[in-house]
């Protein structure tokens, strides 16, 4: 019976594990209490010079992950990424591409839970990004301010990058696609940008522990909106990232399978 890579890492976390995550750890709220002077600076700036600024805490903090837990990364498709914003819809398993994905798509703007603003120093300089926060138990509103707020950073020439799955979710696993995302891009006539990544299986949601490993992520052409419903735009992103994790899946359970055969 095949095994695969994230149940093995599940099974035998291992005390190397725990000290590497706990130097993580340490380190990604040291950098946070130390990157407190940034942030109030920051404010005083115009956004395209804030943003920059801003994202050296999440490239540090992914820089030092590969450095405490030995988690890389590989990127396929950057040439799919436009130069003058977009609607960026990819998978949600982890805190990683939360951190990672701002780095690839400039000024990018996150449709987030309000409730991410209010956590201090962190929620601070994540309000100054100029997210679209929403209230989750206002579902009329929120997809209100998705359409306005979307509308103005689009014209902004700013990516907006959306989880359609809402939460993040085990590797492995799918949740529900909801239409949000594929209604700004219909509303506006801009192509999404579908997004695949496999970060679940070394940051998994609501892990304290980090495996070393390789996230792949895989940026696919701009899907066209034209003649197409929200509905069915949302099918077809959907049918494209669920076919990348399962390729995904299948070549790390190809590689446990060479692994135990040798």
């Amino acid at each position: 019976m095949s095994d695969t890579a994230a149940t093995r890492r599940e099974r035998a976390p291992g005390v190397l594990a725990f000290l590497r995550s706990l130097a993580f750890s340490t380190g990604f709220l040291t950098a946070l209490v130390a990157f407190i002077p940034v942030i109030l600076f920051s404010a005083l700036l115009p956004l395209k010079s804030r943003y920059p600024l801003l994202y050296r805490w999440p490239r540090f903090v992914v820089w030092w992950l590969g450095v405490t837990c030995g988690v890389r990364h590989t990127v396929e498709g950057r040439e799919h990424i436009p130069q003058n914003g977009g609607v960026v819809l990819a998978k949600h398993q982890s805190t990683w591409e939360t951190l990672f994905l701002p780095g690839l798509f400039p000024l990018a703007v996150f449709v987030l839970k309000r409730e991410l603003l209010w956590i201090p120093v962190f929620g601070w300089g994540l309000a100054l990004i100029k997210p679209i926060a929403i209230d989750r138990n206002a579902k009329r509103r929120a997809l209100e301010q998705l359409r306005e707020q979307g509308e103005t950073a689009l014209r902004e020439g700013r990516f907006v990058i959306i989880f359609p799955e809402g939460t993040r979710t085990a590797a492995g696993t799918q949740g529900r696609y909801k239409a949000g995302g594929a209604s700004l891009a219909i509303a506006t006539g801009t192509p999404v940008i579908p997004v695949a990544h496999n970060a679940g299986e070394v940051w998994p949601r609501r892990s304290f522990i980090k495996h070393p490993g390789t996230v792949r992520v895989i940026i696919g052409a701009p899907i066209p909106v034209e003649g197409k419903t929200p509905d069915t735009l949302n099918a077809e992103v959907e049918a494209w990232i669920e076919a990348r994790m399962a390729q995904m899946a299948e070549t790390a359970d190809t590689a446990v399978r060479g692994d135990a055969t040798r």
